[in-house]
């Protein structure tokens, strides 16, 4: 439930704070006072679209806050984007600067406007005073059937499984089209994958061939180098390991005499433990090490193979086996692709997937289409429509993404008459009246805490304005319903009164909102009934009116 909202600088509101109760409340005011403005104030805090003219003249920016109270789903979605707080409401806040950036918070926290608009579908529900002029085309017709049954995930599955079949049917046409070349490209690429395939090159097969290559190249070079150090070290006439020896042997005798020898003669020890490592190392490297030319023949041939293949296939060596993965994938999917057996099987299987879920979409249309009907119906009997009916047509259709039925509201203004299509029967009275009877009754179906009609009652008056104020004060008995309304039948049905008027301030034109008490309504129910002049048989009915 919305139980304040504050303005500042918003088109020609300056500052503005309001307390909202439950029930139903109204907004009424003259023309141009600025009746709508509370309503576009409220969906820009609720993530609507905004830029700089909605900042009043001289203003830096528009800032408005609308506090509600949490009901148990909003807590969840509060909790699942770390937005909630157990000690306090949900505040939405919505900033504006002259120069069109905008800002947005939940309970304080920066926010994105598309989460501001995902908690406000759950918030607040809006009925626009051209809401019935929608009503004459066949997509909100049929969305606002779907929404009225709670279809909305239905449609969604039955959307997803057309497009699946879609694109099978548009895979298998373009191949029936396009099978000449398409089976000259499935050709080249089974030769490319049959070339990589008999090369068998393995991941990281390159980098170590290579360094064999190189090795077994150089075999001789390493063996003479290795034993020629070998020699140096420990096995020539004068080796440097014995030599090194010698010295440390010869300085130790010396550190008695001076202990300042003691890092060199340390270091010389190390120097000759690191030689007699490096003498066992590279005896070990040569008892391994041999020359194999049979072997460096082979290891010759894969390098060759594996450059030859490369070049021919454009691409580095080390990239072979990634190429082979890459066009063994082309082909995997190109062979599927032109599989017309298969392909056919896929969109017949596609085709029965998409039927039932649609069909059983229609059936439950079916069953809300004559719950609709019948409570558009009854209700049009009290709004000077006796006789009348409505119901909802579901005509066959190809199929199509939306299902297999096109929805048609039809419409019978009295007794005895063929119903018609609504867009081609009602006049715009009617259009209006039976507009605000969808709204009131696809509004019961939802569980939105706050319902908004902003002159949606417009094009009615007199007996049948008494009955739509009824109509929302019933509703205001489970969630709040806040209307705009140029009717005293409705607005004197209201709990809550706001009046909206325009007064000049410094030579601008300021918009101003103040709640009416019993004294004050009876001013305002009496100005709407009579105009300009107030007389006292005015404030007669008005009384009249706000005591029945």
């Amino acid at each position: 439930m919305l139980r304040t909202l504050a303005i500042r600088d918003f088109v020609i509101v300056d500052t503005l704070e309001l307390e909202f109760s439950s029930g139903f409340s109204v907004l009424t005011g003259e023309t141009g006072a600025g009746k709508s403005i509370l309503i576009d104030a409220l969906t820009l805090a609720l993530g609507g679209r905004g830029d700089a003219s909605m900042v009043r003249e001289s203003a830096s920016k528009t800032d408005i806050s609308a506090e509600f109270a949490v009901n148990e789903t909003l807590a969840v979605w509060l909790k699942e984007h770390e937005f909630f707080d157990q000690d306090q409401p949900l505040i939405l806040r919505r900033t504006i600067d002259n120069a069109g950036r905008s800002k947005a918070w939940i309970n304080g926290i920066t926010a994105t406007a598309s989460q501001l608009r995902e908690i406000g579908d759950m918030l607040v529900d809006i009925h626009g005073q051209h809401a019935h002029q929608s009503l004459l085309k066949t997509e909100a017709q049929r969305d606002l059937l779907d929404m009225q049954g709670g279809l909305q995930e239905q449609v969604s599955e039955v959307g997803l499984r057309y497009r699946a079949w879609r694109n099978i049917s548009k895979q298998r046409e373009e191949f029936e089209i396009n099978a000449k070349s398409v089976l000259q490209e499935r050709e080249r690429l089974e030769w490319q994958v049959g070339e990589l395939d008999k090369l068998q090159i393995k991941p990281g097969e390159w980098e170590s061939i290579s360094q064999e290559h190189t090795r077994l190249a150089h075999a001789a070079s390493l063996l003479e180098g290795g034993q020629e150090a070998a020699a140096l070290i420990s096995e020539s006439e004068h080796p440097v390991l014995s030599q090194l020896t010698a010295i440390q042997q010869k300085l130790l005798k010396l550190l008695a005499y001076d202990a300042a020898l003691k890092p060199v003669t340390d270091a010389l020890e190390s120097a000759c433990i690191n030689l007699q490592e490096t003498t066992y190392a590279l005896n070990d490297y040569l008892s391994r090490t041999e020359l194999d030319p049979a072997r460096l023949r082979v290891v010759e041939n894969r390098v060759e193979a594996i450059h030859t293949t490369a070049r021919r296939f454009h691409v580095a060596p080390e990239k072979l086996h990634e190429e082979f993965a890459t066009l063994s994938a082309q082909l995997a999917q190109l062979s599927n692709a032109t599989d017309m057996d298969a392909l056919k099987a896929q969109e017949e299987k596609a085709r029965l997937a998409y039927l039932q879920t649609a069909q059983k979409l229609s059936k439950t249309r079916q069953k809300v289409a004559k719950d609709l009907g019948g409570a558009v119906t009854t209700a049009m009997q009290d709004l000077s429509m006796g006789g009348g009916s409505f119901s909802v047509a579901l005509n066959p259709v190809e199929p199509a993404a939306y299902g297999l039925e096109q929805v048609e509201f039809l419409v019978a203004g009295h007794a005895g008459v063929q119903a018609r299509p609504l867009a081609k029967v009602a006049s715009g009275g009617e259009l209006a009246r039976i507009s605000l009877a969808i709204s009131v009754i696809t509004s019961c179906a939802t569980a939105t805490p706050t319902l908004i009609f902003d002159e949606v009652d417009s094009g009615i008056g007199g007996g049948v304005a008494e009955v739509v104020g009824r109509l929302l004060k019933r509703l205001g008995q489970d969630r709040q319903v806040l209307c705009v309304t140029h009717l005293p039948q409705v607005a004197s049905q209201a709990n809550q009164h706001f009046q909206v008027s325009k007064a000049n301030q410094n030579g601008k034109t300021v918009s101003q909102i103040e709640t009416l008490d019993n004294k004050q309504r009876v001013e305002e129910i009496a100005r709407m009934l009579g105009g300009i002049e107030i007389t006292a048989t005015t404030r007669k009915h008005a009384r009249e009116l706000l005591a029945s």
